[in-house]
């Protein structure tokens, strides 16, 4: 009898961890309705309202995508198809609807499982050959603009039309591309001034989402995602993903600070045990590391080393087991966000 009540209970379960309806509420509501006030701040004609839009709408637009990244690892709901539909939604919101949400997951489950920045393509490689775009994209990321996450971004739209192997990813880039266009189309009908706004906003959240991914890794790039996994992609083992992998918190000392990237900088523990949700990230953490700070990173020395080697991390690539010392002349690498399943 007990057997068949826990049949049961798992068969009407909502969501896959029973603690997180409070904070996964909390988080989702916060994405949905600090997106939705913040664009509403950004139509006002009040500077301090503008202001304040702009930074609410940049911070729903990282929560949102953090909750993406959660929905791919299946912590929120405890059927997986509820997670892909809840990562859809949240990619329409975060702008990165026009790639596929498995094509996302995969990408992502390739960097966990292969312990290297996966992707179809290297771009360190190709752009020597352009001068005038590697030029352009320098002086683009200078003047702190993030050319390189727009660029892949960009490419999302571009490469179905580009290669046969994804040519049926072409129609739902071209409905995407109608009605965001659209959108912003009818924004900026009703306010050039917040059609302007809100792409500083889109700035925003792309340089707080590549920050905290550009010194968690010492990985190497590995152009292996067209093709299945095979035996030769099973080279490193745990103490290699640790070695390999560093942990960003913003505060360690005042925990709560680090909720406003979701728990994302506590990535070595995340990196051991994959499945476990946001919240208990830092619990997770105090229970492997203890007072270990061996792959934890000074924040500040990491915005110094953001700032400093902002140009030269266009065509950077780590090598593995670099030694990162106190992250000050940790260069980092740009271009591997997992919205972008390229």
């Amino acid at each position: 009898m007990a057997g068949r009540d826990d049949e049961r209970h798992m068969r009407t379960k909502i969501l896959r961890w029973d603690d997180g309806r409070l904070p996964n509420g909390l988080a989702l509501g916060y994405a949905a309705g600090g997106y939705t006030l913040g664009v509403w701040g950004l139509t006002m004609p009040a500077v301090w309202l503008n202001a304040a839009g702009v930074l609410l709408t940049a911070h729903a637009l990282v929560i949102a995508a953090y909750l993406i990244h959660e929905c791919a690892h299946n912590t929120i709901f405890a059927d997986n198809r509820w997670n892909a539909r809840l990562g859809e939604a949240l990619m329409w919101l975060t702008g990165a609807s026009y790639g596929r949400y498995e094509d996302i997951r995969h990408k992502h489950f390739r960097h966990h499982v292969d312990c290297a920045d996966v992707v179809a393509f290297d771009f360190r490689r190709r752009l020597p050959s352009y001068p005038r775009l590697l030029t352009l994209i320098r002086m683009l990321e200078w003047a702190y603009i993030p050319a390189v996450d727009l660029m892949m971004h960009a490419l999302v739209i571009v490469l179905p039309f580009r290669l046969e192997n994804r040519r049926d990813r072409r129609w739902r880039v071209a409905t995407v591309l109608a009605v965001r266009a659209s959108l912003f189309a009818l924004l900026g009908y009703l306010s050039l001034k917040a059609l302007l706004l809100y792409t500083m906003a889109y700035l925003l959240f792309l340089h707080v989402t590549r920050f905290m991914d550009v010194h968690q890794h010492t990985y190497e790039v590995w152009e292996t995602l067209e093709r299945p996994r095979d035996a030769q992609d099973d080279r490193f083992d745990r103490d290699y993903e640790h070695r390999n992998t560093f942990s960003n918190l913003i505060s360690l000392r005042h925990p709560w600070f680090n909720l406003l990237t979701l728990n994302f900088g506590y990535h070595n523990a995340h990196h051991i045990r994959p499945t476990v949700p946001w919240y208990r990230l830092p619990k997770l953490h105090a229970e492997q590391f203890g007072d270990d700070r061996r792959q934890l990173l000074p924040f500040s020395r990491l915005l110094r080393s953001y700032h400093r080697y902002r140009v030269p991390r266009v065509l950077h690539g780590d090598a593995p087991d670099t030694t990162v010392g106190d992250a000050g002349g940790f260069v980092g690498v740009v271009g591997v966000s997992f919205l972008t399943a390229h």
